[in-house]
């Protein structure tokens, strides 16, 4: 199993900048690929931004050219720098384990991004 716990949610003005970090424990040698997810108040949980093993990485069209996800070596963190920040990508954000496109760990508390116009 996978403890995963994201942090480094805030609130910011619109145009400025964070950076989530998501603490892997557990079977991380299991892992091949890890996502993070947001979910905005009332819609559903939405697919971010994904890593391979490889360090392929892919993006929702919502945060292409904004966001950069990242991880070290040994997936013990998973990051997701995010600039340009719009008041849209306001959400609790959830970094997940991912196998054939399916989130497979259980969700940690995610962290709260606002962003203020």
């Amino acid at each position: 199993q996978v403890q995963l716990v994201e942090s480094g949610g805030d609130l910011v003005q619109a145009g400025g900048s964070l950076r989530l970090s998501c603490a892997v424990s557990g079977s991380i040698f299991s892992i091949s690929t890890m996502s993070w997810y947001r979910q905005a108040a009332g819609k559903k949980r939405e697919l971010v931004a994904t890593i391979s093993r490889g360090g392929s990485t892919n993006y929702a069209d919502s945060v292409k050219g904004r966001f950069t996800i990242s991880r070290t070596n040994a997936w013990s963190t998973v990051y997701l720098q995010m600039n340009s920040l719009k008041p849209e990508d306001t959400a609790v954000y959830y970094c997940n384990t991912v196998r054939g496109a399916v989130p497979t760990s259980q969700w940690g508390q995610g962290t709260q991004v606002t962003v203020s116009s």
